[in-house]
């Protein structure tokens, strides 16, 4: 599939009404947990959009580029108006963190299997860890308030148990800045591998960050607070892999592409028929933008778009699907790096004098009044143990204790892992 050898609509012809923009919400208790988090996943594709598109606007003083943006962007924004009307009202902040969370994991896994470059895998397979253990902290959440069981929301595709704990992911912010991969060396795959998990990411980022002062329980906030932090970290992290020398025609390009790819993959991907055609109909819009993209590229900066993407064809589709194995393996292998600067070292091989460890005493200076760590010591004082979904056993030893919270794997040199 090449999305440029497609003959679009305008965009005008594709503008929707209020009605287009108020689909018939998914049924929460039937609803396919990988057709959630694609919504999930589409919903923060067209945030970034939008978000790129304001930020454009910004730095162009040419009004009729900045109409033609306006257009684009509208557009974008009745998209994300539809996918997040797909939402069901039933639907309360901490079963959507649910999904959000596997969406994280799952799609992180999916990326990272099939990514070409070394150190961006690496980079996927680090925070893919975290994102883990964020939807272990969020599930014993669930579980404390309201009895409910985590692991029927994922479909038990997806493990709930502890990864590397959420104490050891908060660092230094120079520790989240890495290297960025330039265009002329990077893969396809690769650009669209860190535009995909940058914007989701920041999707998650951006939730946080509005519902934790929604949530109803002090202890609640307090744990979307301190995973909200993590998430910016992680988008600091992703984001800093992408080029920044490309032109922002370029990057409009490259914006759009990404967009009709993640809808064509949704397309290929869905098994409910009645959101397959809101992705195809989303795809066609998309078409439209890209098309767009490339007619402003080659006015404004004589450029075709073939300079920019030689190959125009799509990479195999992106599919979301349980990765219980990959991840064990992960978490087996990785669980005690931490970043360093731009790499990543074995938390027991860091310098006494490191900025994780300093950064650690100010921020974690006392771990009994961190949420994430107090939120499983709740449930195991009421319980009697944590709350988990497990295929086998917790590869990590120090991680297996169902009795007590383990704050020491990956946060301090002298833990025992096998």
């Amino acid at each position: 599939m090449n999305p440029f050898e497609l003959k679009p609509a305008k965009i005008e012809t594709l503008l929707m009404d209020w009605q287009d923009m108020s689909p018939i919400p998914y049924d929460s208790h039937e609803v396919d947990p990988y057709t959630k988090t694609r919504i999930i996943l589409m919903n923060g594709t067209e945030f970034e959009a939008v978000w790129f598109s304001h930020q454009f606007t910004r730095h162009c003083a040419d009004n009729d580029l900045r109409r033609a943006l306006a257009l684009m962007r509208r557009q974008e924004q009745q998209q994300q108006k539809l996918i997040g009307a797909l939402k069901p009202l039933d639907e309360d902040i901490l079963v959507h963190t649910i999904s959000y969370e596997q969406l994280a994991i799952d799609l992180t896994a999916a990326l990272a299997q099939r990514e070409e470059n070394p150190y961006v895998k690496e980079a996927l397979d680090f925070a893919l860890l975290e994102d883990f253990d964020h939807l272990y902290r969020y599930a014993d959440l669930m579980s404390f308030d309201s009895h409910m069981h985590a692991e029927e929301l994922v479909g038990r595709y997806t493990e709930i148990m502890p990864g590397r704990p959420t104490i050891a992911h908060h660092r230094h912010p120079y520790d989240s800045v890495n290297y960025p991969i330039l265009s002329e060396s990077a893969s396809p795959v690769t650009k669209l591998c860190s535009a995909i998990i940058t914007a989701a990411e920041q999707q998650t980022m951006n939730y946080y960050m509005n519902v934790a002062p929604f949530y109803p329980k002090e202890y609640g906030r307090r744990l979307y607070r301190e995973i909200g932090m993590v998430e910016e970290q992680h988008v600091t992290h992703y984001g800093s892999l992408i080029d920044p020398n490309p032109t922002w025609l370029e990057c409009l390009l490259n914006h759009q592409y990404a967009e009709c790819f993640l809808y064509w993959s949704a397309m290929e991907t869905e098994p409910d028929s009645r959101i397959r055609e809101i992705w195809s109909r989303m795809f066609d819009m998309e078409v439209s933008h890209l098309h767009t993209a490339a007619e402003l590229l080659l006015a404004y900066e004589g450029r075709a778009w073939q300079q920019v993407m030689p190959d125009g064809n799509f990479p195999a589709p992106l599919r979301l699907t349980s990765n219980v194995e990959y991840v064990r393996d992960i978490l087996k292998n990785t669980v005690t790096l931490t970043a360093d600067r731009e790499s990543w070292t074995p938390v027991e091989a860091m310098p006494e004098d490191a900025d994780f460890f300093h950064y650690q005493a100010q921020v974690n200076g006392n771990p009994q009044t961190v949420e994430s760590h107090d939120i499983i010591e709740r449930l195991i004082e009421r319980e009697g143990r944590d709350y988990r979904f497990e295929t086998a056993e917790n590869p990590i030893k120090a991680l297996r204790d169902r009795r007590r919270d383990n704050t020491e794997v990956g946060r301090e040199a002298a833990v025992m892992m096998k």
